[in-house]
């Protein structure tokens, strides 16, 4: 195994780039943490425009940069899958938000918060796999995380089953039970996004290892 910045300098401005991204996505999983803690009505949206413009902008800086260097510190496809990847998290957590704005008044007696914390969880993760990233290809630590990650999606599967039970026993308006479903499928779909974002860098590890 080797360190990657040994080679290209620790001023590589392509792993700052990624960390911002990873941080980007976990301050939009912890905006949506607070919102919905906050049981409002019509809670506000500009945290999550802000974290995910922040993202796009990140993403085209990246672009960029790849364009402008000759040499970078990661193959050039492995650099645009990350950065995809990572644009989705706080996209899709946007998504959620704006769908649960629309109707907060009829929500505030199911447990979103839960879900979401899995979702912080899940983020933090990318951060660590990010920085870890950068540090060099460690594979065992890389391994660690990824695992961890699995673990987080694998619980967020179990615990939308539950929900799903529960909906479908105590929700008797169908529009209303189409509502909450469609939510808890947005804030796994998020989770996956983590998931499919740390598969993108652990792929990277095994490739340069």
């Amino acid at each position: 195994m080797f360190s990657l910045q040994t080679i290209f300098g620790k001023g590589d401005k392509i792993y700052g780039l990624l960390e911002a991204s990873a941080d980007a996505a976990r301050q939009s999983s912890r905006a949506l943490i607070t919102m919905l803690n906050q049981k409002s009505s019509s809670p506000s949206l500009d945290e999550f425009r802000v974290a995910r413009r922040r993202e796009k902008e990140i993403m085209n800086q990246i672009s960029q940069t790849l364009v402008n260097t000759f040499v970078t510190a990661l193959d050039r496809e492995d650099i645009e899958a990350l950065s995809g990847a990572l644009y989705k998290i706080p996209k899709t957590i946007e998504k959620f938000a704006e769908r649960y704005g629309l109707f907060a008044a009829q929500l505030m007696d199911i447990d979103y918060a839960s879900r979401a914390q899995l979702l912080e969880k899940a983020t933090a993760v990318i951060v660590e796999m990010v920085t870890q990233l950068k540090k060099g290809m460690k594979l065992e630590e890389m391994k660690a995380l990824n695992d961890r990650m699995q673990a987080i999606e694998s619980e967020a599967d179990r615990l939308i089953l539950g929900l799903y039970e529960d909906l479908f026993k105590n929700t008797n308006d169908l529009s209303r039970l189409l509502l909450r479903k469609d939510l808890f499928e947005l804030l796994e779909k998020a989770i996956d996004r983590c998931r499919d974002a740390g598969n993108v860098i652990y792929a990277i590890v095994l490739k340069n290892s």
